[in-house]
């Protein structure tokens, strides 16, 4: 029987974040180890899901190492680092070698002691188990793709959506050519290209209209010719100061040929060219609560995305701009969530359903993003913060959040949990009682995932930016020092 390792070991680091990814920043969201991964991830919509399905339908043996998925932050500690490089050598080992690896991973992964995570990660297992051993990648379309990655695995495939609701399908794709390959039908090389840019291809975004979307249909027409396997189109993640932070995009061929460089370029060469069009654009407060009290309605509310404090690419979930300006606005009926706050969460649970209490919510962090709101109000639900996304990202997935609360002040109802994720699930809501869309307004701690969950039923959205947080797309207000320079936007225009 063929054996293969299936291991995950993500992390998209925000360098800019105070708050260190360590093993605990793991065991908060994911770290499954061993025989408890199949129970933990199949028949959800995950990559690790999809390479169980994989393992199923070639007949391999899965040899399961770790499944290890840490909310945005900043860098990766060498142990973490080193923990996760030591559960796939452990696993390697107790099944006496593996015949190929499938592993789930990021691209944008900073470490203490490397700028290129998911570079040291594939180094470290190449000097262990040598360079004839087939290796797959699946990335984030954020991911910030280097040439040392690109060398070092057979195949790297990037999800094709944001929101990425294609987590299973784009593992689907890379585990069938790692069958491909094992079978020796493919002998699959990867190409890799970039620009002068920290920006490009619209930031991903696949909901409208754009450069992202015609990318795609370039690199669809490009998977069409004789020998090309796949295509990527990477946006990069370009809050991680990197040298190579920035899109780029990769082209997985079968064997040596230079067409594959040319294409490449080629696709790159359009993310140049198109790198100042967005299709959406942030406003101010003050707009966003006047979209809200002139549009809302229940049933067909406003949504509201906290842009500038997405948990999602490394924001604290606990910034109070957004939160102070509905409170100042006397905006209500209005479901905002999560925000980020043990110590709200544990007087709302000490105090009990129903009773009335003072909090002051949010701004422990850091304080240039705003200090906390006191509110005075009740306690209108409890949960151990456990349950399940309904999807359609992640569709399945169990998660923690720890103890949370419903707090309802005003006509606010704010949920409010003790870990950070960002809003892409109407869980986050549901689980404590609360429908989102029965409210005339949905405000969220996201940038763009939480269209998944809540844009088709939207009147109106708007992205609410005023830099109150770490996620804010001004970048020339963050101190780059490792980037190439001179780059887009920050030297060229």
């Amino acid at each position: 029987m063929t054996k293969v390792l299936i291991a995950g070991f993500k992390h998209e680091t925000n360098t800019f974040s105070v708050l260190k990814t360590d093993r605990a920043a793991y065991e908060a969201r994911s770290w499954v180890e061993g025989a408890a991964i199949p129970e933990a991830y199949r028949g959800t919509n995950t990559e690790i899901a999809a390479f169980i399905d994989a393992a199923g339908r070639h007949g391999w043996t899965p040899v399961y190492a770790v499944a290890g998925d840490a909310t945005p932050s900043g860098p990766v500690t060498q142990a973490m680092f080193d923990t996760a490089v030591g559960a796939i050598a452990r696993a390697v080992d107790d099944a006496g070698g593996v015949d190929a690896m499938l592993l789930n991973l990021h691209g944008a992964m900073v470490c203490e002691h490397t700028d290129d995570g998911e570079g040291a990660l594939l180094e470290a297992l190449r000097e262990r188990y040598g360079r004839a051993l087939p290796i797959g990648v699946t990335l984030d379309l954020h991911a910030n793709v280097t040439d040392r990655m690109a060398a070092l695995c057979d195949i790297m495939v990037s999800y094709r959506t944001y929101p990425h609701v294609d987590l299973h399908d784009i593992a689907t794709e890379c585990a069938d050519l790692l069958a491909r390959t094992l079978k020796g039908g493919i002998r699959p090389t990867v190409t890799v290209a970039r620009r002068e840019t920290m920006e490009g291809f619209d930031q991903g975004r696949t909901t409208a209209p754009g450069p992202m979307l015609d990318a795609l249909e370039r690199a669809r027409a490009m998977m069409a010719e004789p020998g090309v396997l796949s295509v990527s189109v990477n946006a990069g993640f370009t809050h991680a100061d990197t040298y190579d932070t920035g899109p780029s995009v990769v082209v997985v061929g079968d064997g040596a040929d230079e067409r594959y460089r040319a294409m490449a370029e080629e696709l790159m060469a359009f993310g140049w060219e198109t790198r100042h069009i967005a299709t959406v654009g942030t406003v101010s407060y003050a707009d966003a609560m006047a979209v809200a009290r002139a549009e809302g309605r229940p049933g067909a509310p406003v949504v509201i995305a906290d842009f500038a404090d997405n948990p999602g690419g490394g924001g604290y979930s606990d910034s109070t701009g957004l939160l102070r300006a509905m409170v100042e606005a006397g905006l209500r009926d209005t479901a905002f969530g999560m925000i980020c706050d043990p110590e709200a969460a544990a007087a709302c649970h000490e105090a009990g359903e129903g009773a009335r209490v003072p909090l002051a919510l949010g701004g422990k962090t850091d304080p240039r993003f705003g200090a906390p709101v006191e509110m005075t109000g009740t306690v209108k639900a409890l949960s151990d913060g456990r349950f399940r996304f309904e999807g359609p990202m992640q569709a399945g997935l169990a998660i923690d959040c720890g103890p949370s609360a419903l707090f309802e002040a005003g006509g606010l109802s704010i949920a409010i949990g003790s870990r950070r994720y960002q809003n892409y699930d109407r869980a986050f809501f549901t689980h404590l009682g609360l429908v989102p869309e029965e409210h005339a307004v949905i405000a969220v701690k996201s940038a763009q995932h939480f269209r998944a969950a809540y844009g088709a039923k939207a009147f109106a959205i708007v992205l609410a930016d005023e830099g109150h947080g770490l996620t804010s797309h001004d970048l020339k207000r963050l101190p780059y020092a490792r980037v190439r320079r001179p780059v887009y936007p920050l030297d060229l225009e």
